[in-house]
């Protein structure tokens, strides 16, 4: 009898075990984290919601952080998506083969990264080699640009950023920005630092723009979404979602393929960004 007992025991203990299994397994595919870039941030906040009316049994977290560390995130296991103003990096790569981790890429939109300034500034354009000269100290007062006689205060973003990867690469030639820049962590960050300080100047994503600054042509070229999508304007880029292909969830792909879809490529565009 007490033999019996333990039998049945144990298979209800089996079966309810397995139940907390399948339990346990749904509500993680009812979840989705997502962690990385501010530049795409706006992007994804605006998919979230309009994705949330239309799955309103899902959820969905968003942080930011930086490029760098949205995709250490993914290799870490702490995130299902990351954003990444940036191509991910050999290493990064090197590592999550190491991790058998199949990164897999997608790009979500395009963005270009304009030069930003206090609104009273007069000056409205600036080249490419004059931008590099401002960032690595060789120019060092705006009157050397046709500005007011002032102290030039340089904003830079720290080295997370996928946004820094690219003005490092595409503007600075991969020199080092001048070491008493102003480092800020985020395009928000940015954007309120250099609209209190008229002697400011910084970079941010197209998105980012508003009448709180004032954006700078470059090389004579507006940076407008036109320019943008032509490939006029000097400082453009890719914005990329990476997800580990091995294990990404069904609720995950479906996500990321609203947002390419045509109602999630408009909110692209509405956040102030390049459609594909």
């Amino acid at each position: 009898m007490k033999r019996t007992l333990t039998i049945i025991m144990t298979v209800l203990l089996s079966s309810v075990i397995g139940l907390i299994g399948c339990s346990k397994g749904r509500d993680t595919q009812k979840k989705i984290v997502i962690k990385g870039s501010t530049t795409v941030l706006p992007i994804t906040q605006k998919a979230v919601e309009a994705y949330s009316k239309i799955n309103k049994n899902i959820s969905i977290s968003i942080s930011g952080g930086g490029s760098g560390n949205g995709i250490k995130a993914l290799l870490d296991g702490s995130t299902d998506i990351a954003n990444s103003s940036r191509e991910i990096k050999e290493q990064e790569s090197n590592l999550a083969e190491e991790k058998g981790i199949t990164t897999k890429e997608i790009v979500i939109g395009y963005d270009m990264i304009v030069p930003v300034v206090h609104p009273e500034n007069p000056v409205k354009n600036l080249t490419t080699d004059q931008l590099k000269a401002i960032y690595d100290g060789s120019i060092t007062n705006w009157k050397q640009l046709g500005g007011k006689d002032s102290k030039i205060i340089v904003i830079s973003r720290d080295t997370s950023s996928g946004t820094y990867e690219v003005w490092h690469e595409k503007i600075m030639n991969k020199t080092d920005v001048k070491k008493d820049a102003l480092l800020q962590a985020s395009n928000g960050a940015i954007v309120s630092t250099v609209s209190q300080n008229p002697k400011a100047i910084g970079y941010i994503g197209h998105g980012y723009i508003n009448d709180k600054i004032k954006a700078l042509d470059v090389n004579g070229i507006e940076g407008t979404i036109e320019n943008g999508k032509s490939g006029k304007f000097p400082v453009s880029r890719k914005l990329y979602m990476y997800i580990n292909d091995k294990s990404a969830t069904e609720i995950t792909r479906d996500f990321i393929k609203f947002l390419l879809g045509t109602e999630g490529q408009a909110l692209v565009q509405e956040a102030g960004f390049i459609p594909l």
